[in-house]
């Protein structure tokens, strides 16, 4: 992997932690929180939706809004936990 291809990760993490973030509010972890959410969201997302039949096609704006769902999983998750 690339140092082009580890910047667009980080890019796509960052973006896709703070509108998740955005859309599950009062769970912001700050930058560096919300790039992990963002790239531990994508892999999530990439485990499950291929799995149902989701896909969103390819580019940046398909894998920000597959990164961004995946992250909005991750959150709910999250929520959940610390309930418990």
């Amino acid at each position: 992997m690339g140092t082009e291809s580890i910047l667009v990760v980080l890019l796509i993490g960052g973006i896709a932690g703070w509108l998740a973030g955005q859309i599950v509010k009062g769970y912001g972890f700050g930058v560096m929180g919300n790039i992990v959410v963002g790239i531990v969201g994508a892999f999530v997302a990439g485990v499950i939706f291929p799995v149902i039949g989701l896909g969103f096609g390819g580019g940046l704006v398909g894998a920000i809004i597959h990164a961004t769902l995946g992250a909005v999983i991750v959150l709910f998750l999250l929520r959940l936990v610390k309930r418990a």
